[in-house]
């Protein structure tokens, strides 16, 4: 097994830990996360029905951001963060339960939740 497999499968393995203590519900829906190198994607799960509240990834407003600004994924992420949290909060949705997805919880996640926080919603 080289190096960026192992990454990878311990990943998974604090994910499915994770994954063993988090529900989330329609009154406070599971906040997942997964980060690829280029792009972050969000979603606002109900897993008490197996749903997707809401949904969101870097792609969207990637062009947007770089084309006016020097933005960089950091700055991306916490823009998707406020903007999820304006539909959130029109969806009637105050409080959630964060996954980070096994990842480190600094850089691109930590803005994604700091622009959650900043638009309203409580963790």
């Amino acid at each position: 097994m080289n190096k960026k497999q192992s990454k990878q499968l311990h990943r998974a393995m604090r994910h499915k830990r994770v994954r063993a203590k988090i529900i989330g519900t329609s009154e406070r829906p599971r906040v997942s996360v997964f980060k690829s190198n280029r792009h972050i994607f969000v979603q606002f799960i109900n897993d008490v029905l197996g749903k997707t509240i809401l949904s969101s990834k870097s792609s969207k407003i990637f062009s947007k951001l770089k084309s006016k600004a020097k933005s960089g994924k950091t700055e991306i992420s916490r823009k998707i963060g406020e903007m999820l949290a304006d539909k959130a909060k029109k969806a009637g949705i105050s409080e959630v339960l964060f996954d980070r997805g096994g990842y480190k919880y600094h850089g691109r996640v930590k803005a994604l939740a700091d622009g959650l926080r900043k638009g309203g919603i409580k963790f």
